[in-house]
C-alpha cells in the first residue's frame, strides 16, 4: 500500500489528528488545485479540479488539525 493510499485510509477513518498538510497531499492526489483567495479571503481556501468541482474550507489556525465536520465535507466531495 502506497503512502497516499494509507493517507486516504486515514482520512476515511476520520481521525482527530488529520492535519492540513495531509489534506493538501490528498487533494493534490485527486488533482484539486488551490485557487487565489483575493484580499478578503482570510483563512478560507478554495480548491478546484478539472471538472470544476469546488471544495471550500477554512484553514485551521494556529493548530493545523482539521475539525470533524471538515473531514466529512472532504470525504463527501471526494466520494470516498
Amino acid at each position: 500500500m502506497s503512502k497516499i493510499d494509507k493517507l486516504i485510509e486515514k482520512l476515511k477513518s476520520k481521525p482527530k489528528d488529520f492535519t492540513w498538510d495531509e489534506l493538501l497531499k490528498v487533494l493534490n492526489h485527486f488533482e484539486f488545485k488551490q485557487i487565489g483567495q483575493g484580499k478578503t479571503g482570510g483563512s478560507r481556501r478554495k480548491f478546484v479540479n478539472d471538472n470544476k468541482e469546488v471544495i471550500i474550507l477554512h484553514e485551521p489556525h494556529p493548530q493545523k488539525v482539521l475539525k470533524s465536520y471538515q473531514l466529512d465535507i472532504i470525504i463527501e466531495c471526494l466520494k470516498l
